[in-house]
């Protein structure tokens, strides 16, 4: 099994993983926020998928996928709007993006020789990610990323009166 293969069946694993924590999310679920600034399922939705769209296909492939107007809702390192303060596309159509954005990135990674990988992973301006340098280190990154927010995922669940999953 190659590298690319072995890193997409990650990727998969972990969103497969996100998707069992939101699948029983409805209603006012999806805006609850621990507390203020704090992520809500809206935004960690529209966040996954946008920086998704930022690891693999700005930093590894040089050919960014999403529309700045989606983009624009959910800035990374930016503030965390409540659903009430911002216009946020629907539900629907941030799951639908960020089920894209994986099909996407699962047929990019699964492709990337071990060439590719050790190839330096630059951001806008050439900018160098504080917590890797290649583009190995991006794909893995976007892995620990998203597992990250499922553990916020996972707590927002409780928060909301749903059972813990295992």
């Amino acid at each position: 099994m190659t590298t690319g293969r072995i890193l997409a069946a990650q990727l998969e694993g972990t969103r497969d993983w996100t998707l069992k924590l939101i699948a029983d999310l409805a209603g006012d679920a999806w805006s609850f926020q621990p507390g203020p600034g704090l992520a809500h399922p809206t935004w960690l939705c529209g966040h996954l998928a946008v920086s998704q769209h930022v690891l693999i296909f700005d930093r590894c492939m040089g050919r960014p996928m999403l529309p700045p107007e989606f983009v624009q809702h959910f800035p990374i390192g930016g503030p965390i709007k409540a659903t009430s303060e911002h216009d946020y596309p629907p539900v629907a159509s941030i799951l639908d993006t960020m089920a894209d954005m994986q099909r996407r990135t699962l047929a990019a990674v699964m492709d990337m020789a071990d060439d590719l990988l050790r190839e330096p992973a630059f951001g806008a301006g050439g900018a160098r990610h504080p917590h890797y340098s290649d583009k190995l280190g991006a794909v893995t990154h976007c892995i620990r990323h998203e597992a990250f927010h499922a553990g916020q995922l996972a707590t927002i669940r409780r928060l909301v009166g749903l059972p813990a999953l295992r």
